[in-house]
């Protein structure tokens, strides 16, 4: 008895507690304080006190001793993505949007493996898109619109087949639209306005049954609009204008009723449409979903 009584009281003492601040290892510490020092985070808006827990620093979101959320939004981050953020692998959410982050995408943001949502928009990003990105298995939303990406868009996006919204829109992108896009089939959002795109549509596109929002305008697509358009009973939000089609006759297959948004080159279809015109910054409306990035 009087050992059970010395264990229970071990028990409720501090010293056995699992502190509030539980500590992450050191390798994960080291990739968040590579990127204060390669973003300038003394100059952030919110900064880091680096002798302080890591749970305590400004959108890191720290679970069970690993960090698993890095959300710096609007935080004015200058400078470069460093490669070490790859070694973060419990990460789920990464938002480092409307920032001021240049450079390239690091290669090893592809071990990420556990990422779930990865926002970068609005920030001077170069470069070409990872192949690898089709690793990231978990992904649900990957949106860097507004930045200067180059290069193709990768077929390995097809290969993320959880991913509900894709926007690459307002880049320097170009070649066509991988089909493989048509695997994805949980997509709710694609939007690649304003890039440099060619080819014709994929008919592929036809199996999105669960999209609301294609945003394909101001690119140089050309061809005809599939016939499997008309298999897009989801969509509300379609914008093509000022590409180069041949043909618009895919798109009179469709329901007009289901549209909220709709703009094409075709002037013809206009009386049978609430068209609402195109706004450039439309595509560049991000998420308030966290309310300590506003503080």
């Amino acid at each position: 008895m009087i050992r059970l009584a010395i264990f229970f009281i071990f028990l409720m003492s501090p010293l056995s507690q699992v502190s509030a601040n539980e500590e992450v290892s050191q390798k994960e510490k080291n990739a968040l304080i590579d990127l204060y020092n390669s973003t300038n985070g003394s100059q952030w808006n919110t900064t880091w006190d680096l002798e302080a827990p890591v749970d305590t620093w400004k959108g890191v979101e720290v679970k069970d001793g690993h960090v698993v959320g890095l959300k710096l939004f609007m935080n004015n981050l200058e400078g470069t993505l460093p490669e070490s953020i790859g070694k973060l692998t419990y990460l789920t959410q990464l938002n480092l949007a409307f920032n001021s982050i240049t450079g390239v995408l690091p290669k090893d943001i592809v071990n990420l493996k556990r990422l779930q949502e990865l926002r970068l928009e609005m920030n001077r990003i170069k470069g070409a898109i990872p192949d690898g990105i089709g690793q990231l298995s978990e992904l649900e939303i990957f949106s860097m619109f507004n930045n200067f990406l180059s290069g193709s868009i990768p077929e390995s996006f097809g290969e993320l087949k959880n991913l509900k919204e894709l926007n690459l829109s307002s880049n320097n992108l170009k070649g066509i639209i991988p089909t493989a896009i048509g695997n994805l089939t949980q997509l709710e959002t694609l939007g690649l306005f304003e890039n440099s795109l060619e080819g014709n549509i994929p008919q592929e596109i036809g199996n999105l049954g669960k999209l609301k929002e294609l945003v394909l305008a101001n690119n140089q697509l050309g061809g005809e609009i599939p016939a499997e358009f008309g298999q897009l009973a989801s969509l509300q939000i379609l914008q093509l204008q000022n590409n180069k089609f041949d043909s618009f006759t895919g798109l009179k297959a469709m329901n007009a009723d289901q549209f909220l948004v709709f703009d094409s080159d075709d002037k013809s279809l206009e009386p049978r449409f609430n068209e609402i015109h195109f706004e450039r910054t439309r595509m560049a409306d991000t998420k308030f979903e966290d309310e300590d990035e506003n503080e």
